[in-house]
């Protein structure tokens, strides 16, 4: 594949918005660099289970990707990170605003040597406001923008996500950013900026409740809902409901279908009422009519007068998702010498999954071959691996 293959990109980024965002470019073709400490960056460190020496975390995002160690903190070790960057197009970095300054690495450092950069950071907070010099974490970030409040079925008992889904979400926006940014300089050969952060993609992923809510106001009272709802501004039953044997999410249907199909008359006394209004006697009443049906009985009536509805799956039942199969959703690694199952690229180009070309794995794992490639000889690499400028392997 062979889609951003002239892309050059050098990345100064750790745990997990930075590091997704250039496994996408990365997937996508694109040469990555990856900058570390000569200690490694922070989602080495991350807790969790044994993943052949690697945190899930880093093993989460690291594809495609040749690893350079440098201390960045010394004046030797900055020119040898310009002297890659000159010949870079992209610089990416998700650190807290003004570290980056403080390296002598902002956007106005680099483009004294590359007037032509993209600079991509991918900060917590943005580029403005109060909140610039606090840390940010996705955690953080969905209490902040009420995803949170709206997760919780009441207001003040607030639930987070099970996932990181702002960090990847903002990962995906910096990479499409650069690459808008990219195209740009191909066809004017201007540099410019691209910023994206975890604040405006944890609001970017409620685009449609904000909407609702800023342009009504209903009050915080709004969240307040059946626990079987999944929303507050669906219509009923849309939500998650118990079977005699598992669980069915249900989307927004008609509830004089769902009687239909239920072939139920409790449903039947209800046709009559507003399913936003009356939301929660509806869904406490299909509630009730659900736990009387095994899977298949619902599925079957449901079938008929295709209504929206799926199976609830837990992990290992995603594991063995005949659909997860098709699409090659997961891939399999040996990460020294053990078996890690990794989820690959979400986006099939020509009907296919990009490869896994690099596995960079250990810290400073390609500095001789990058440095050899910009242009530094053999002598003056092992020099400056002996006085620890750059990092590599023994």
């Amino acid at each position: 594949m062979v889609l951003l293959n002239s892309m050059k990109v050098v990345s100064f980024c750790h745990v997990l918005q930075g590091p997704a965002c250039t496994q996408y470019l990365g997937d996508m073709g694109a040469n990555i660099i990856k900058v570390e400490p000569l200690g490694g960056e922070r989602s080495r460190r991350w807790a969790g289970a044994d993943m052949g020496g690697a945190s899930g975390l880093y093993l989460s995002a690291f594809r495609n990707k040749r690893l350079f160690a440098a201390d960045l903190k010394s004046p030797e070790g900055r020119e040898v990170i310009l002297s890659l960057i000159e010949q870079a197009d992209v610089v990416v970095e998700n650190f807290r605003h003004g570290v980056m300054a403080r390296l002598g690495l902002s956007y106005e450092d680099i483009r004294k040597r590359k007037p032509d950069i993209i600079y991509a950071s991918g900060t917590g907070w943005g580029n403005a406001g109060p909140m610039l010099a606090r840390e940010s974490q996705d955690l953080i970030i969905q209490a902040r923008t009420g995803l949170m409040s709206a997760t919780g079925h009441r207001h003040g008992e607030a639930k987070a996500v099970g996932s990181a889904v702002i960090d990847q979400h903002a990962g995906a926006l910096l990479a499409m950013g650069i690459v808008a940014a990219y195209v740009k300089k191909l066809t004017t050969g201007e540099g410019g900026r691209v910023e994206s952060s975890l604040f405006t993609a944890g609001l970017d992923l409620q685009t449609e409740p904000l909407t609702v809510y800023m342009s009504v106001r209903p009050g915080a009272q709004t969240m307040n809902r059946d626990p079987h709802l999944a929303t507050w501004y669906h219509h009923a039953p849309y939500g998650v409901y118990q079977l005699k044997d598992g669980e069915m999410a249900v989307s927004t249907n008609p509830v004089e279908k769902l009687a239909e199909a239920l072939d139920s008359p409790e449903l039947r006394e209800l046709q009559r009422l507003d399913p936003y209004k009356d939301r929660d006697h509806i869904a406490a009443t299909f509630a009730k009519v659900m736990s009387t049906k095994t899977y298949q009985e619902a599925a079957a009536g449901f079938d008929k007068l295709a209504i929206w509805y799926g199976p609830v799956h837990d992990f290992d039942d995603v594991a063995e998702d005949p659909q997860a199969a098709a699409m090659e959703v997961f891939r399999p690694e040996d990460i020294n010498g053990r078996k890690v199952v990794l989820v690959n690229h979400p986006i099939r180009y020509d009907g296919k999954v990009p490869p896994l070309r690099i596995k960079g794995l250990n810290i400073g794992e390609h500095t001789r071959e990058i440095l050899a490639e910009h242009g530094y000889s053999g002598e003056a690499i092992d020099d400056l691996i002996a006085r620890k400028i750059v990092g590599s392997p023994a």
